[in-house]
């Protein structure tokens, strides 16, 4: 409103679901707040869709159901558009040398796990 650009994210860290531009991080951050996953590793990307074009998917580290994790997310009040189509429960989220998420490593995790599922 005052004439500004604010970058919320790098182009690459959102989804198109169905015309809808998604924030990654966002999604994050609702997840995060919700205390669903308190104290887990996790990670959010979104890989190919046939139907709205891309989906979002949760991969997590920890206790949890990936089901449960599904359920309770759906539960928690995240807006339709931010719940994952998927979760997956991993070992280890990929991490770069540095620590960092390795979203290359974890889309491509995700997309192995996701046509895994569905076979």
């Amino acid at each position: 409103k005052d004439g500004f650009v604010i970058i919320v994210d790098r182009y690459s860290r959102f989804a198109k679901l169905g015309g809808e531009m998604i924030s990654l991080g966002a999604v994050e951050a609702k997840i995060n707040d919700s205390g669903v996953i308190a104290g887990m590793d996790f990670i959010i990307v979104a890989i190919p869709d046939e139907v709205k074009g891309e989906k979002i998917v949760l991969l997590f580290a920890g206790d949890k159901d990936a089901d449960e994790v599904l359920r309770e997310i759906r539960k928690s009040g995240i807006p339709p558009m931010m719940i994952p189509g998927e979760a997956f429960k991993v070992d280890v989220v990929p991490k770069l040398g540095t620590g960092k998420a390795d979203f290359s490593t974890a889309k491509k995790l995700a997309i192995e796990l996701s046509a895994a599922k569905t076979r």
